[in-house]
């Protein structure tokens, strides 16, 4: 048994040698390749260096693929079962340069009637369809719209229309860029969950470089355009909260409307009654969730909580709120 034990080891050991010993020869061979097109093509137009670069960037990747995978397979492990399609949310980065060039350039033709906002809630019931009847844990988000009575009074139909539509498809754009979902539009608000089932801290993260992003979008992209048309700029209020939620349907065909319900919606619509314009507030639950980092751009809210009668679902002492800095 012993004898056995020992050949195997061995012989695994070789492989693991061969392997790596055949890795870092074809890495000599890739980079002494390289530097000798780069040594000859100094005189290359920038198109041909870019694809250069592009290509050993992606035999790199190749070979530390390959590399992976014969270490899994020398021990016995593999890398089949990845978090890619898990469903677990993942850190999301985006270029807020990006969204706010691609919602000017669409607020531009929208004024313009060159360009018709569709908004989709269809992905939100999709992912809520298979969690009805149950409880799911949630961040919820709320996102107000200041000032919006004020322009109904001042501006034609036809123009508030337009802005509001521009203002609920920009800021659903922004949820579905940071792995949210749209749940619905109530009035000139929007709201919107993130699930926080498999990772609530990462959730959480989420939902709070959502609403940074949502208050740049509309300060340097929606507001710009309207600046031109003399309309007046626009300004949101966004609350956060993370719980338990109630999936309800009304109906009984999967085409039937489907809703969320519970505690947390509501703290979430509350806390963004008490936000001031272009602020962020969340809620206790969140807070102690976040990242560390985030958390010291956060302080507490005492100074208009004076009719904040709210208890936290785990303590029943006062909720607390959150105002980031």
């Amino acid at each position: 048994m012993s004898v056995l034990l020992v050949y195997i080891i061995t012989e695994r050991l070789l492989v693991f040698s061969y392997c790596i010993i055949s890795y870092y020869s074809q890495e000599a061979n890739i980079t002494i390749k390289v530097d000798y097109v780069n040594l000859h093509s100094v005189e290359e137009d920038t198109d041909k260096k870019d694809s250069l670069k592009a290509e050993k960037k992606n035999t790199d990747q190749g070979h530390h693929n390959r590399e992976n995978s014969m270490v899994d397979m020398i021990m016995g492990s593999s890398s089949s079962n990845s978090n890619g399609n898990s469903g677990e949310p993942q850190k999301v980065t985006v270029d807020t340069e990006t969204l706010v060039a691609q919602t000017q350039d669409r607020m531009w033709r929208a004024l313009k009637r060159r360009y018709q906002y569709d908004s989709n809630l269809k992905p939100a019931q999709a992912f809520l369809l298979n969690h009805i009847n149950s409880k799911i844990p949630l961040v919820i988000m709320y996102v107000d719209l200041v000032g919006s009575t004020n322009m109904s009074m001042t501006l034609p139909v036809d123009k508030l229309v337009s802005i509001i539509r521009a203002f609920t498809y920009e800021m659903s754009s922004v949820i579905q860029s940071h792995k949210g979902y749209v749940l619905k539009y109530v009035g000139d608000a929007v709201i919107a969950f993130f699930p926080s089932s498999y990772n609530k801290l990462l959730a959480c993260d989420n939902a709070i470089y959502c609403a940074q992003s949502m208050i740049t979008v509309v300060r340097n992209g929606i507001n710009p355009i309207l600046n031109q048309y003399d309309y007046p700029e626009l300004s949101i209020k966004i609350g956060i909260d993370e719980g338990e939620n109630t999936i309800v349907q009304y109906g009984h065909d999967k085409s039937s409307p489907i809703d969320i319900l519970g505690y947390c919606i509501s703290i979430a619509a509350k806390i963004t009654s008490i936000t001031d314009p272009d602020r962020i507030t969340i809620g206790e639950d969140v807070y102690n969730l976040i990242h560390p980092t985030l958390k010291t751009r956060f302080r507490e809210l005492k100074d208009r909580i004076q009719h904040w009668k709210y208890t936290s679902r785990q303590t029943g002492q006062l909720y607390k709120l959150f105002l980031m800095e």
